[in-house]
This record gives C-alpha cells, sequence and structure tokens, in this order.
C-alpha cells in the first residue's frame, strides 16, 4: 500500500522524536511491503523564522493533500523566546489551532496506559498503581473557550478580559459517537465529564450525550463533574475507559493523565476529522530545554505513528507491531531519562528508536 504523510517536525525536540518515528515507519513499510511518502512542511516557531507566520496557507495545503499528518511539539520558552512577544494570533500554537480549524479535526483521541514496567514512575501510591489502567481521552477540539469570541478592552478604566464558551448541539452530538464507536472497541464505558452544575453549555453536553447513548445501548455512559473527575483520576484511574469532555477540560485532564502513567514522554494523540484522515503528535511539549541533545523520549511519537497506522491507514497488524516493540524494549529493561529508574539502561533518543526498529 502507498500512502503519503505529511511531516511537521516541530520546534525544540520534535525533530529529534519525529526522526526516529519516522525511522520505525520506514522499518513496518519494509517489513509488510508499504510504501511511505513524506511531505515535510513547517509549523510553530520555525515556520515563524522562516515564513512569518507560525502555518502558511501552503503548508494546510500540503497538510490537506496528504493522507495524514505526522507532528512534533512545537513552541518554545514561553519566558525567552521572541516567538512569545509576539501578538497572540502570531505565536507558535495559533498555528496550530489554525491546523486542527483547517482540517475539520474536532475528535482528540489520548490514551493513557500504565505499563507494568513503569509502575515505579508512576506518582500514585502502590495500592493504586498496582491495579494498572487503560483509559482513552477523547476531547472535543475545535470548539469552546479556545475557539470563541475573545476580546481585552477598558471598561470604566478597568482593564476587562473575555473569553466565550460557546457549543451548539451537533458539535457535541459528533464526538460523542465519536466516544460511543471507540468504546465498542474497548471495555464498553463512557464518562462524560462537564461542569454541568454551573455551565449552560455544560447541561447541554450532558443532555445531548445521553440522546446519542440511546443508540448504544451495549455502552454504559455515566457522568461526572469535572471537578470530581480531576480527583478521581488520582484517586481511582482504573474505573475509566473511555473519558468524554470539552476543548479546556480535556487539555487540563489529559496532561493530568499523562502523569499518572509516569511520563508525558510515553503518550500519543490522534486528532481525527469525519473521515479517516488524521493529525499524530505526542502529547507532551517541545522541551526546549533539553532539545538537540539527544535525549528526549521518543516512544509518544512512535507510539503516534502507531495510531497513524491504526486509525487512518486501517494497518491493524502493522500498529500493532510497533507497539509489542515498544512493550518489548521496556520488558527488556531500556529507558530513556524521563523514565530512568535504578537497574535499567540508561539510552539516548536514537538508541530508543534504534531499539524499537529491530524489535518490529
Amino acid at each position: 500500500m502507498n500512502k503519503k504523510i505529511a511531516v511537521i517536525k516541530g520546534d525544540g525536540i520534535g525533530p529529534e522524536v519525529v526522526g526516529e518515528a519516522v525511522k520505525v515507519l520506514d522499518t513496518v513499510a519494509k517489513k509488510f511491503g508499504h510504501s511511505f511518502e513524506y511531505d515535510y512542511q513547517l509549523m510553530g516557531g520555525c515556520s515563524i523564522d522562516a515564513c512569518g507566520e507560525p502555518l502558511t496557507d501552503d503548508a494546510i495545503a500540503h497538510c490537506k493533500s496528504a493522507d495524514a499528518v505526522l507532528l512534533g511539539s512545537i513552541g518554545g520558552n514561553t519566558t525567552t523566546s521572541p516567538w512569545y512577544k509576539l501578538p497572540s494570533d502570531k505565536r507558535p500554537e495559533a498555528g496550530l489551532l489554525k491546523l486542527r480549524k483547517s482540517l475539520g479535526l474536532f475528535a482528540n483521541l489520548r490514551p493513557a496506559l500504565l505499563y507494568k514496567e513503569l509502575a515505579s514512575a508512576c506518582p500514585l501510591k502502590t495500592e493504586i498503581s498496582s491495579k494498572g489502567f487503560d483509559m482513552l481521552i477523547m476531547r472535543e477540539l475545535t470548539g469552546g473557550l479556545y475557539f470563541g469570541e475573545r476580546e481585552t478592552k477598558e471598561i470604566d478604566g478597568v482593564v476587562t478580559a473575555k473569553d466565550t464558551l460557546t457549543y451548539n448541539e451537533n458539535e457535541i452530538r459528533r464526538i460523542a459517537i465519536k466516544a460511543f464507536e471507540v468504546a465498542r472497541k474497548r471495555c464498553k464505558k463512557v464518562t462524560s465529564v462537564d461542569k454541568a452544575n454551573v455551565l449552560d453549555s455544560s447541561r447541554l453536553w450532558r443532555k445531548v450525550t445521553e440522546e446519542v447513548a440511546k443508540d448504544y445501548p451495549d455502552v454504559t455512559l455515566e457522568h461526572m463533574l469535572v471537578d470530581n473527575s480531576a480527583m478521581q483520576l488520582v484517586k481511582d484511574p482504573a474505573q475509566f475507559d473511555v473519558v468524554l469532555t470539552e476543548n479546556m477540560f480535556g487539555d487540563i485532564l489529559s496532561d493530568e493523565a499523562s502523569m499518572i502513567t509516569g511520563s508525558i514522554g510515553m503518550l500519543p494523540s490522534a486528532s481525527l476529522n469525519e473521515t479517516t484522515f488524521g493529525l499524530y503528535e505526542p502529547s507532551g511539549g517541545s522541551a526546549p530545554d533539553i532539545a538537540g541533545q539527544n535525549k528526549a523520549n521518543p516512544i509518544a511519537t512512535i507510539l503516534s505513528a502507531s495510531m497513524l497506522l491504526r486509525y487512518s491507514f486501517d494497518m491493524q497488524k502493522e500498529a500493532d507491531a510497533i507497539e509489542n516493540a515498544v512493550q518489548k524494549v521496556l520488558e527488556e529493561g531500556y529507558r530513556t531519562c524521563d523514565i530512568y529508574s535504578e537497574g535499567t539502561s540508561l539510552v539516548a533518543c536514537d538508541q530508543m528508536g534504534k531499539l524499537i526498529c529491530d524489535r518490529i
């Protein structure tokens, strides 16, 4: 099978971890008889430096012409980087928001799995981490506060900022359907997270989710307020299967879920539209403090490539091969510095990539 993948290396450690993921994809292609064509594009700080803006229309067109997009993290040090002296719509992250909107990527899937080999890296008590957990956070990605109207102005001599949280029933319904469809292939449970005791948008979210649930009688639906869900993630993460929520809540909860796995460097993500097209990226940031030092953990990006094969290309065996290789490398005791513990073998970013390739 021949497929075209738009590749955006990004900033910071992005080029390092994306490079290892591409090596893994090449290994898969050779083993299973596929051909992957890579179309490299700029986004984020590197695009600002080269083109004067975080994402060009030409780059968007190239991404649209591909079968999927593989992305490294973008951005830099928000205190010292000149990128963050620019207006908000010219900063690196504005490029990511623009890309998501342009590609119609409304569903963000962030798995959070605690590998038994990394249980010691989990910050939770042993009696909690020993149960293990395997959840998927389904975050709505193109609505809510991040895309609502906003303004900052002076009112009666006082500088006042306003952000608008808006959802319509169609936006909620399409992400809820995605969540229930995914839950059917997992443990058949959806936990819908909202703030329905306060927000009108959350009350509509709850109403529409309940309507969708009627079409999936084999899937259990429960509702949970966002403050309670934040507590439950550290109290009993094993209770969750698919967590469905809106944009800002999902942003926060998925980062919390990532840290209880031991390292955000282990967690992939997928952003999907209504077709099989998707954008795949690690959940962590660009880590400018270790950029160029060959210290980064490439596993999240490599697992993002696995999700790309699974969700956009329907290559289930190939995706399994990558995930099994990651599991084997961890079982053999190889670790990058973020997940290193006494008695394991410390390896660099490129070494970890090679180890995974060798076991596919």
